[in-house]
């Protein structure tokens, strides 16, 4: 009934064109075609399923999942977070830096998901782990920065400015509460534990692939 929709950093410029973060958007949209166009089988080979990476078979299901969607609103949502925070990330830690963060990223999350549950038999699949590591090392490199978002409920709609520490604080506060309920892998649902690993790989990493200088530069009131 209610929400918010980050539409980006209000607070900085960027130095140059976010080649990376663009790519990595049409790829995904690429791979989602894809899995429209052959259905469920190419879901099924492509994704990560626990119980197959513990039992030492499709470990470079690991990689592919993380480039693919359960439907629309699951890929426009995550395209939609990671256009909002990856583009001054990729910035802060140049291209190069970026690809080898998110992908790493994203691995560490599906790692932390099969860990929790390494005998489910349903597909995990999306960006949302990687996208997560991303937002953690947002929040850690520009907590002061003002993301424009898009506030909704029931039909009230409005466009504010909200800082990043209390933006992607409360996401992750959410991930952390819904931990455990929804978030069943044997039956489907949302990959709560990939969330959290994600956005906590992020937090502790960020530090050491942000370029020096960049986290204090181009704020604007």
């Amino acid at each position: 009934m209610g929400g918010f929709i980050p539409l980006g950093d209000a607070s900085r410029p960027l130095r140059r064109f976010a080649v990376a973060t663009l790519a990595i958007i049409v790829l995904n949209a690429y791979v989602f075609f894809k899995e429209l166009a052959y259905g469920d089988r190419f879901v099924w080979v492509w994704s990560v399923v626990p119980y197959r990476i513990v039992h030492g078979y499709s470990w470079v299901t690991i990689i592919t999942s993380m480039f693919m969607h359960a439907g629309w609103m699951h890929i426009i949502g995550n395209m939609i977070y990671l256009w909002a925070f990856g583009r001054e990330i990729e910035d802060a830690m140049g291209t190069g830096r970026f690809i080898f963060f998110y992908l790493a990223g994203g691995v560490v999350a599906m790692m932390c998901q099969i860990l929790g549950d390494p005998f489910a038999r349903v597909p995990c699949l999306g960006a949302s782990g990687a996208i997560a590591a991303v937002m953690g090392a947002f929040l850690i490199t520009y907590p002061r920065d003002r993301i424009k978002t898009v506030v909704f409920f029931l039909i009230f709609v409005r466009i504010t400015f909200i800082p990043a520490a209390l933006l992607i604080g409360f996401w992750f506060l959410m991930q952390i509460l819904n931990f455990g309920s929804v978030a069943k892998v044997h039956t489907g649902g949302v990959a709560y534990l990939a969330h959290i690993g994600g956005f906590l790989f992020g937090v502790v990493t960020a530090r050491f692939l942000v370029r020096p200088g960049r986290s204090a530069a181009y704020i604007r009131n």
